[in-house]
């Protein structure tokens, strides 16, 4: 799975975008979040607090609670305002 990651979430993983073979009991984008946590300093910087990161599944808005199964890209970033 691709998992892309923007403006400051981006500064503190490191990368633009990853491709990962997730383990299958990985179920929600809160289980990939703390999964994420746990791939580097950086990473569990990023997703210390995960009501200050947006996701995106396959380019749509979601909540933690929605179901990565089946997603072919998943992104991370922060909160946006318009102006």
């Amino acid at each position: 799975m691709k998992i892309r990651y923007f403006a400051w979430v981006r500064d503190h993983t490191g990368c633009a975008e990853e491709e990962l073979g997730l383990p299958a009991e990985l179920e929600s984008v809160a289980d990939l979040a703390r999964y994420l946590a746990g791939r580097s300093d950086g990473h569990a910087k990023a997703f210390a607090n995960l009501k200050k990161v947006r996701v995106a599944i396959d380019q749509e808005f979601a909540g933690p609670d929605a179901s990565i199964k089946g997603a072919k890209e998943i992104a991370f970033f922060p909160p946006v305002t318009g102006g």
